[in-house]
């Protein structure tokens, strides 16, 4: 059971924004800290929860695109103005598309000559989890749009302004199949203090265990919160966790090496003493600086003996996207990864009236769906489909995922052989 000497107020923070990190004061300085000072909260960066007005001068007229609203659905056209900022708008009033749809409806948005896709009708990007499609409907706007969470809409499915007009046709898929989906907005709140956490052990409250999926060798892979980065209290926790692993070296998919070191501590720390290296990789699944980003801690690891931590802050949405990836490609099954996905949420949440509350088993099963999905979806970007069943293989589509970022077949071999 963890345990701790100081009582603290809850630190509430929000999963689907993962925008809001904490800024701490002191830590203790020995392996398993006794206290940790109140937080201060200060955003990572700028919250995307909002969709940005595009601009609504256009040539094209209204006359020559005509919008159909009918009980079929929505059938309209993105017009030139209609691609910006990454989203895709449809320049219909949002109020009246909800007079047919409802927020927390699941439709089907079929771009013609591009590609059909599922999504929820939601207000904004915090309301679905990072890296999925949302159909966006905000009461009062004059437009609907497609956005994805922290993402470009109009690259994955590779638009530009110059291929419009573009028809686009919305049907209902399941009525309300999402709202659960935005009931778990209420959920997802996690404290900074281990006696918040009473059933956990210092393992699960610091986010830190070992990856024993199938293929994958023992004592060769692990993963957890930042080991560095004080802002959740857990950091001193992870640097002797890893210690006595014997973790060798270090992925850090959040910092830049200059910032890493002016963390409280970081010179006295065992992780100073190990190879690392520091990627400071955006929350953006889909984008080419995440991609490039994972594959140069890739050839790292390759360079480099394990055993191997990676890691973000919570180790939960680059950490959880990058494990699954080696996992796959290690040859695991679909409910292993989803296990070990769903695992950090439900080391972290649900703090209630100062103590954390079991997530129930459809909360876990939420979580577990989205990391799956976010392979899907981040493969077919690159033209890899996968199959929508559980029983699948996962290492062949991984290693043509990881072949289209730039690896060589033998640079995937190595990356193999140091796991298994």
């Amino acid at each position: 059971m963890v345990q701790t000497t100081k009582k603290l107020s809850i630190l509430a923070t929000f999963l689907f924004c993962a925008l809001v990190f904490v800024a701490c004061g002191d830590s203790g300085s020995s392996s398993v800290p006794d206290e940790v000072t109140d937080p201060i909260i200060t955003p990572e960066e700028p919250p995307l929860d909002t969709i940005t007005e595009p601009d609504t001068t256009t040539s094209d007229s209204v006359e020559t695109y005509p919008t159909i609203f009918d009980s079929s659905g929505l059938h309209t056209y993105i017009l030139e103005n209609g691609v910006s900022s990454g989203n895709l708008y449809i320049f219909y009033p949002a109020d009246s598309f909800l007079t047919k749809f409802e927020i927390g409806d699941i439709v089907t948005v079929a771009i013609v000559g591009y590609d059909t896709l599922e999504m929820p009708v939601v207000e904004k990007n915090s309301d679905v989890p990072i890296a999925h499609f949302l159909f966006s409907a905000v009461a009062g706007s004059n437009f609907v749009s497609l956005s994805i969470h922290n993402g470009s809409f109009s690259d994955v499915i590779g638009i530009t302004a110059q291929n419009a007009p573009i028809e686009v046709n919305i049907s209902l898929k399941e009525k309300g199949g999402f709202l659960f989906g935005l009931e778990m907005r209420y959920v997802q709140y996690l404290d900074v203090y281990p006696e918040r956490y009473p059933e956990l052990s210092a393992e699960e409250y610091a986010n830190f265990r070992e990856i024993r999926t199938t293929g994958m060798g023992e004592k060769k892979l692990y993963r957890s919160s930042s080991p560095i980065d004080d802002c959740l209290g857990r950091n001193l926790y992870v640097d002797s966790l890893a210690k006595e692993a014997g973790v060798a070296t270090f992925i850090n998919l959040t910092d830049t090496e200059d910032y890493a070191r002016t963390y409280k501590d970081f010179d006295s720390s065992y992780y100073a003493t190990q190879n690392a290296i520091y990627l400071s990789l955006p929350v953006e699944f889909y984008s080419r600086t995440f991609k490039d980003g994972i594959v140069k801690g890739f050839r790292f690891m390759i360079e480099h003996e394990g055993p191997y931590l990676v890691h973000c802050i919570y180790g939960m949405d680059r950490t959880g996207f990058t494990l699954a990836i080696l996992e796959a490609l290690m040859g695991a099954k679909t409910e292993e990864i989803q296990a070990d996905y769903a695992k950090t949420f439900s080391n972290y949440f649900n703090v209630v009236d100062g103590q954390q509350v079991t997530l129930n088993e459809q909360q876990v099963d939420f979580f577990k769906a989205v990391v799956t999905r976010n392979l899907r979806a981040v493969y077919r970007a690159d033209g890899i489909d996968i199959a929508d069943a559980d029983d699948i293989d996962w290492a062949t589509p991984t290693e043509q995922f990881l072949e289209k970022q730039g690896m060589t077949k033998e640079e995937i071999s190595a990356l193999k052989d140091r796991l298994k």
